[in-house]
């Protein structure tokens, strides 16, 4: 396939960014989107050009590392697809390909298509763990953990925190995210001990990291590369208003 392609390039920062088209030949379709901006880049260094910078770690689609906003979509067109995973055969020769970074103010440009998504690890530091005391293994069975909890908790488990909820979200919210979190260790009885400073704690720094309201629009669960469930955040915002209203905790 011969495609044409309009990236959005930025130095910095602090740089005006601007989407710059570029032409790229005989991509096969059976390539990964990322294998695609691969031999773009291969392109660019051949002719001197700085290549496209763009988050990417496992390509296997469980880091979460890669966040393209692909024609208007995070992720692309594919449903349940991490952009790694995205393979060309969804695209047709001929086609225009518009390839931007999430947007968010909590998520600013690294470079290029390059972003800083350590708000999300500012808000796990906040709380998204259980502290327990460090020697041999427990075992698995110690605790008994009825299956439909376990299968729920799991479930909210398995967000890679790739930020497309926050990408495809109108007002840039995290709620989809912490309320994965939130509800995986308030399901489990590892996560009573700190449920309520837990969810304060998260909820304060998704704050202050500046990530935007939630409005119930559910384009973050749309788009969410692993399918984490709406009823995460309506099980947040019930853990909120419980550690509120028996808080010492005034602020």
């Amino acid at each position: 396939m011969n495609l044409t392609l309009k990236v959005w390039r930025q130095k910095n920062r602090n740089a005006q960014g601007q989407i710059v088209d570029y032409q790229v030949k005989d991509i096969s379709p059976e390539m990964s989107f990322l294998e695609m901006l691969d031999v773009l880049n291969e392109d660019l260094l051949r002719r001197g050009d700085d290549p496209v910078a763009f988050d990417h770690d496992c390509r296997e689609g469980i880091c979460g590392s890669c966040n393209l906003f692909i024609n208007g979509r995070a992720h692309g067109p594919e449903a349940g697809t991490t952009t790694c995973q995205l393979h060309m055969r969804k695209f047709s020769d001929g086609d225009t390909i518009t390839i931007e970074p999430w947007r968010a103010n909590a998520f600013p440009v690294n470079k290029d298509l390059s972003v800083d998504r350590s708000a999300f690890d500012r808000i796990i530091q906040a709380g998204g763990y259980v502290s327990v005391n460090t020697g041999g293994v427990p075992d698995g069975n110690e605790i008994p953990v009825p299956k439909d909890i376990a299968d729920r908790a799991f479930e909210a488990a398995t967000c890679i925190g790739c930020g497309a909820c926050v990408a495809a979200c109108k007002n840039a919210s995290a709620m989809l995210f912490v309320s994965a979190k939130v509800s995986q260790l308030a399901l489990l009885p590892q996560g009573q001990v700190e449920r309520k400073t837990r969810v304060e704690n998260m909820v304060a720094q998704m704050d202050k990291e500046g990530f935007g309201a939630c409005s119930n629009i559910g384009s973050c669960a749309a788009e969410c590369p692993v399918g984490i469930s709406l009823e995460n955040i309506a099980i947040l915002n019930r853990e909120f208003l419980a550690a509120k209203a028996t808080s010492n905790n005034l602020s």
